[in-house]
């Protein structure tokens, strides 16, 4: 009779913990906070932290992230950008020594093509790496162009990319920014937002 008490209370117990606990984990609250838990995998089945958003993204995202240095680092670039996004197209008078440097120097590098031989809505994407001197690697490789341009605005295009690339490297890297994004391929988006058949008077 002892045994049979002492088996139940044990059970009871046991009972009692294991209810504790599925209530402990449905009570804990979700961290909102980017990279507070861990990115998404493919192999996850439940909501997760995007690592980092596509350059192609219409829906909210967390953009332009410092860390972790292990993904794609993306930027779009506006050939005429608004006046609050000024200062993100000033080019920064130290050595870089942050992604927000990069992108702001990359972003004041640009210098769009001629109205005349431009066309009003045009996007063009490439892809390439620095090394850690600053230098690119190889030559920028497309993408992505708008669908329907024609073959000469696409080299137009990309004859400015590769023009304001060109002056601009090699880019001055500290040596934590240059040893941590050497060799991480960059996609840049180029827009042309300029409003070019606008009528003058």
């Amino acid at each position: 009779m002892r045994r049979r008490v002492v088996f139940s209370l044990i059970m009871a117990m046991a009972a009692v913990a294991s209810a504790g606990t599925a209530d402990a984990q449905q009570r804990r609250p979700l961290d909102a906070t980017p990279f507070s838990h861990a990115p998404c995998s493919v192999l996850d089945g439940q909501p997760c932290t995007p690592s980092f958003c596509s350059v192609f993204n219409d829906g909210p995202c967390i953009p332009e992230i410092d860390y972790p240095y292990g993904q794609n680092l993306q930027l779009t670039i506006e050939s005429s950008p608004s006046p609050g996004a000024a200062a993100k197209y000033r080019k920064p008078g130290h050595d870089l020594d942050s992604i927000g440097d990069l992108f702001a120097a990359l972003r004041s590098c640009w210098s769009p093509p001629e109205a005349s031989s431009a066309r009003e809505g045009m996007q063009m994407s490439v892809r390439f790496s620095f090394k850690r001197s600053g230098e690119i690697i190889g030559t920028p490789r497309v993408t992505y162009a708008t669908a329907g341009a024609p073959a000469e605005v696409r080299a137009t295009y990309l004859k400015a990319i590769n023009a304001s690339l060109k002056a601009c490297a090699p880019l001055k890297f500290t040596g934590n920014l240059g040893g941590a994004i050497a060799g991480r391929p960059i996609a840049i988006r180029y827009v042309d937002n300029r409003e070019l058949n606008r009528p003058t008077n």
